[in-house]
């Protein structure tokens, strides 16, 4: 398993759910209706899928291979950068589902609280993987030695291989796909 190659493409399934959220943040101004099923469903899967998922082998483990093996001089400062937009990242979805709970509670002010997390959470994400896939991880294949490579590689492996008992992938994949059909292909 390349599991930098792998995070690179679980990246390209974010972007995706990133680009979904912009849709129906765009559709809120166009017509005034919240898609609450829809961003609970995208808040599910940016939790479960980007976060606890892919953001669990970064930290866990390739972030973690690079402290121990590159030293704190080396990366303590790039990969704080990574852990702080991460928590900024929880922070936006957090705040982008109490948002959704304020308008279902007839707070029509809160609206503009939805588009602006959803927004910040998209621009602050996308930026983030940007630097992730051609600063971090180019760097980690660059510096890490190849017993450390394999590591990764290795604990990585574990993680999918649990993760596949359950379906995660699939799963989240599947509602990428269905959330992509009705908001980037079609009129909605």
């Amino acid at each position: 398993m390349d599991s930098i190659k792998l995070m690179m493409d679980e990246h390209k399934t974010i972007k995706k759910g990133l680009a979904i959220i912009r849709k129906m943040s765009i559709s809120i101004l166009d017509d005034g209706e919240i898609p609450y099923d829809n961003f609970k469903t995208i808040i599910e899967f940016m939790r479960n899928y980007a976060d606890k998922h892919h953001h669990n082998k970064e930290e866990g483990i390739l972030f973690k291979k690079m402290q121990v093996e590159l030293g704190a001089k080396t990366v303590d400062a790039p990969l704080s950068g990574m852990y702080i937009e991460h928590d900024y990242g929880r922070l936006f979805i957090k705040t982008l589902e109490q948002a959704l709970e304020r308008v279902k509670a007839s707070d029509k002010d809160s609206r503009v609280d939805i588009i602006a997390n959803a927004i910040a959470y998209t621009d602050l994400l996308n930026r983030h993987i940007e630097k992730e896939d051609k600063v971090i991880y180019t760097f980690a294949r660059r510096a890490l030695n190849t017993d450390a490579i394999k590591d990764v590689d290795d604990k990585c492996e574990e993680i999918e291989h649990a993760a596949e008992v359950k379906s995660l992938q699939s799963t989240y994949i599947d509602i990428i796909k269905e959330l992509e059909n009705k908001w980037m292909y079609c009129n909605v």
